[in-house]
């Protein structure tokens, strides 16, 4: 069979791969072709365009680079009327994917999504676009499918790949990863800005700011494998702080607190356990765009998942020095740590176990033998 596959960002390569094996396993004759990045690209098949080449982040950074956003789409569209797949896969990114899929739908291709686009979160409207223009969805959150029941429509609630990519991780040795990084014996803090150079831009010099405020502790940036040390550093300067680029999950083995931009990340910190301060700085525009159409009480997976604050959300004007060194403060108490992974215990319950792109993959490759 033939499978063409469009996923957007880090953690859509991640997830995209992950199926790609399942796919291979589930149909060893599997030709796919694909929109990703470097993870995907390891498994096989054949790469049309990079997710690093495309990552718009807010509202006005999207208008920004339309020009370029609708000739991908237009390359796109061409790249699938000639590869003529048996089926198209969506991962996520739904700027991008809604649109392709509306044309797919209506040329006759078979669509499937994996990871739903979040219309829970704002514009809920899209729910008929996606009722139209999608065969199949597969959700990964467990309020996802009753979410979507109350527009009558039926999602397969496969769990959360992330459970999958962390179990399956190469497990490395804490003394070497120390030792090979120069991490010293200090417990560490670990900082995770996101993986746009937007998004980088706005975070990273206030978490940097904490380096000199807990001096007992070794303050350690996760690298985005889409960003060169070379941008990192013209906003890190003089400051003490060690740089780890592309390895995120070893780096939140050993770290004893996390800073996290909003976004995937926030679920893989606490997964690994590690308390966090959950952080977020958009543009102007952009935020006061997003505040008057997303309709969420918050903004990082973890807690809107757990349904209650589990996690700190240091948002815009929220997102200062002295808000940060307070919750930073907290998260390294005792009592408040210990409460905090009884919470993330629960919230691993919640998201369904194990096997998420074997789930996913199966019902794929059965879908189109009906």
């Amino acid at each position: 069979m033939k499978y063409y596959i469009i996923a957007g960002e880090a953690s859509g390569d991640l997830h995209g791969s992950n199926l790609m094996k399942a796919l291979y396993k589930e149909d060893p004759d599997a030709d796919i072709r694909f929109w990703g990045g470097d993870l995907m690209e390891k498994v096989g098949g054949t790469l049309v365009f990079h997710y690093k080449d495309r990552a718009f982040m807010g509202f006005f950074e999207v208008v920004k680079n339309l020009p370029k956003a609708l000739t991908l789409i237009k390359l796109c569209k061409k790249d699938i009327a000639e590869f003529n797949p048996d089926v198209l896969i969506f991962i996520d990114n739904s700027g991008f994917n809604l649109r392709i899929a509306k044309w797919a739908k209506l040329q006759g291709f078979k669509t499937n999504y994996y990871i739903s686009p979040q219309v829970w979160a704002s514009r809920a409207s899209r729910v008929k676009d996606i009722k139209r223009d999608v065969d199949t969805l597969f959700v990964i959150l467990p309020f996802e499918e009753e979410f979507y029941k109350k527009y009558n429509y039926k999602v397969e609630f496969v769990g959360h790949p992330l459970i999958d990519a962390i179990a399956n991780r190469e497990q490395v040795s804490v003394k070497d990863f120390r030792k090979k990084h120069d991490l010293g014996d200090q417990p560490i803090i670990a900082l995770l800005p996101g993986s746009r150079q937007q998004e980088i831009t706005k975070m990273l010099a206030v978490m940097l700011d904490m380096v000199d405020v807990f001096p007992d502790y070794k303050f350690v940036i996760a690298g985005a494998p889409s960003q060169d040390f070379s941008f990192y550093d013209t906003i890190i300067g003089n400051r003490k702080v060690s740089f780890i680029n592309n390895k995120t999950y070893d780096l939140l083995s050993i770290s004893t607190a996390a800073i996290v931009g909003s976004g995937t990340a926030t679920l893989e910190t606490a997964l690994f356990k590690v308390p966090q301060v959950v952080c977020y700085k958009g543009s102007s525009i952009s935020y006061q765009i997003a505040k008057r159409i997303v309709t969420l009480k918050y903004i990082s997976l973890v807690n809107l998942i757990m349904d209650k604050e589990v996690v700190t959300e240091l948002i815009q004007d929220d997102f200062t020095r002295i808000n940060l060194k307070k919750e930073l403060a907290k998260i390294l108490e005792t009592s408040h740590r210990e409460k905090l992974f009884l919470e993330y215990f629960e919230l691993e319950k919640k998201l369904g176990g194990v096997g998420a792109s074997a789930k996913t993959a199966k019902l794929i490759v059965e879908g189109l033998k009906k």
